[in-house]
């Protein structure tokens, strides 16, 4: 039986969660920022070779914090993990994070991943000045002023915007999914793989669009860590930490149905989970049946597989 895709087969049909983009048209990258209405449990799996990370041990099971509260996403390499400390300062300053400091700090807690785009064009010559402090502020303060908005824009905008999928240009996709009991699952995914993206017949897509779907990038010269796929699974379920971790790395089958080849040397791929904890399983959980807990989180995992394979194919086809 095939799922129903959300209302707006985006991430943010999980309710709660809200993306903004920011960019530099200039500089020729940009930021995407993902905020949670309070702190979710989430964990993130590591496949690339060559991976940008910041907070990540944050979310391992075995550590203090029970969640986070954003995700950044990045171009500009080891320069855009700046971003992380950008949307930081909007998030406190929102009030958003946790009361750990003096009477009025938050602290919150913001995972973040990157991209590689310092090889496309525009000007990478910033100096002491990289844009991704700055980037990070604008794509917080986006999400955060569009509470009252559900949809975002796909393509070459915010962390895509300076992506490449192969020797195509790639870009922020999303998709979701609708399963029984309520139960929703979403991907946004920033895609600048080294491999080619093939389309997934049955999805919507005229056939396939990268026929050449097996081709490494041709650039001149390919480096390890000069590409990256990142992706953000969201979920509506109650779920720990360790459970959010086996949900990320189901999630990952998603990147090995569409991208060729894919989990390179000269990827950092990433794949982060989150979980609202809007419905509980445990009641949905049926004695003496094969529908258990982990019979459930396999559901999810393989809806989020499903999503990211298609918000990849969408970033791509979508960007410009």
């Amino acid at each position: 039986m095939t799922m129903p895709t959300g209302a707006n087969d985006l991430i943010t049909d999980v309710a709660g969660l809200r993306v903004g983009h920011a960019a530099s048209a200039h500089h020729r990258t940009g930021t995407t920022v993902l905020v949670c209405d309070g702190l979710w449990p989430a964990a993130a799996d590591v496949r690339g070779g060559g991976p940008g990370l910041r907070e990540i041990d944050v979310m391992v099971p075995e550590n203090l914090v029970s969640g986070i509260h954003a995700i950044v996403l990045s171009g500009g390499s080891v320069f855009g993990l700046a971003a992380a400390d950008g949307a930081l300062v909007e998030l406190a300053a929102a009030g958003i994070g946790l009361p750990l400091g003096p009477a009025g700090l938050v602290v919150p807690i913001v995972p973040g991943a990157v991209l590689f785009d310092l090889n496309q064009p525009g000007d990478k010559a910033w100096g002491l000045q990289p844009p991704y402090h700055d980037l990070g502020r604008a794509a917080a303060r986006a999400a955060l002023d569009g509470a009252m908005h559900a949809t975002f824009a796909l393509g070459s905008v915010g962390a895509g915007t300076g992506a490449m999928a192969g020797t195509v240009k790639g870009g922020i996709g999303s998709a979701s999914l609708h399963l029984d009991h309520g139960l929703v699952v979403g991907a946004l995914v920033a895609v600048n793989p080294v491999g080619a993206v093939s389309g997934v017949e049955g999805w919507g897509f005229a056939g396939d669009p990268f026929p050449d779907g097996s081709r490494l990038a041709q650039a001149a010269e390919v480096l390890p860590g000069t590409n990256t796929t990142l992706a953000v699974i969201a979920c509506n379920a109650k779920l720990d930490k360790a459970e959010a971790k086996r949900l990320a790395i189901m999630a990952q089958d998603g990147f090995a149905r569409v991208i060729r080849p894919v989990h390179t040397p000269f990827d950092g791929d990433v794949v982060f989970a989150l979980a609202s904890g809007a419905i509980d399983l445990d009641p949905l959980c049926v004695a003496g049946t094969q529908r258990s807990r982990p019979w459930w989180l396999a559901r999810l995992g393989a809806a989020a597989a499903d999503c990211v394979a298609r918000a990849i194919v969408r970033g791509v086809a979508a960007a410009r």
